[in-house]
């Protein structure tokens, strides 16, 4: 899809906090989106929940046939109600969590010598079982391209070095990430569901 500038960003983002505002504070989801014709286009991304700096859920899909716009939607509320590492959010926490949005990139074939940290993201295949990682876990984390390579396996729930079956596909992916404390001011002037006049 096209590079989204900074409107587009915004505009993703407070999707990304209404949708997450509707579903702890009314469990339902959101169905009024802007007229945005680059937001239409197809796309896979990554939602991110952070309290207090902290991972608080994260939910994510492939590029594919959905717009854009419902897949950060989509995503925003099941990270904050479905991710199955942590209980859901609830409405005390609003205030403190952050939103981090990843737009994902197609993705394609790569070998262990051409993974750059901090630029790859990570999918790893086998059989049934799949496992993705994005750029930033690495950074994070301070690993190097065979360490990002073996946790992608395990996230799989495969051995360390499945990365070498032959039947084990290795894909990866660029990222577009960004978040509130970027763009906007404080969370704190963004818990209602009124808080923008723009979406």
């Amino acid at each position: 899809m096209s590079p989204l500038g900074s409107r587009e960003k915004q505009t993703l983002l407070e999707i990304g906090r209404r949708a997450l505002i509707l579903a702890v504070e009314r469990r339902e989801s959101l169905e009024e989106f802007p007229a945005d014709e680059i937001l239409w286009q197809p796309g896979g991304a990554f939602v991110t929940l952070r309290r207090r700096q902290r991972l608080r859920g994260c939910v994510g899909e492939l590029p594919s046939h959905r717009a854009l716009i419902h897949v950060v939607a989509h995503c925003a509320r099941a990270a904050a109600l479905e991710d199955s590492r942590f209980e859901p959010v609830g409405p005390a926490e609003l205030q403190e969590v952050e939103i981090e949005v990843s737009i994902l990139s197609p993705l394609f074939g790569i070998t262990l010598e051409r993974i750059e940290v901090g630029k790859h993201g990570l999918l790893v295949s086998h059989g049934w079982q799949r496992g993705l990682l994005l750029p930033q876990v690495a950074t994070q984390f301070g690993w190097a391209a065979e360490r990002f390579l073996e946790e992608t396996c395990v996230k799989a729930g495969l051995v360390r070095d499945a990365w070498k079956h032959p039947d084990t596909r290795v894909e990866a992916f660029t990222a577009d990430v960004f978040s509130e404390s970027e763009l906007w001011p404080p969370a704190q002037a963004r818990t209602s569901p009124g808080y923008s006049s723009s979406v």
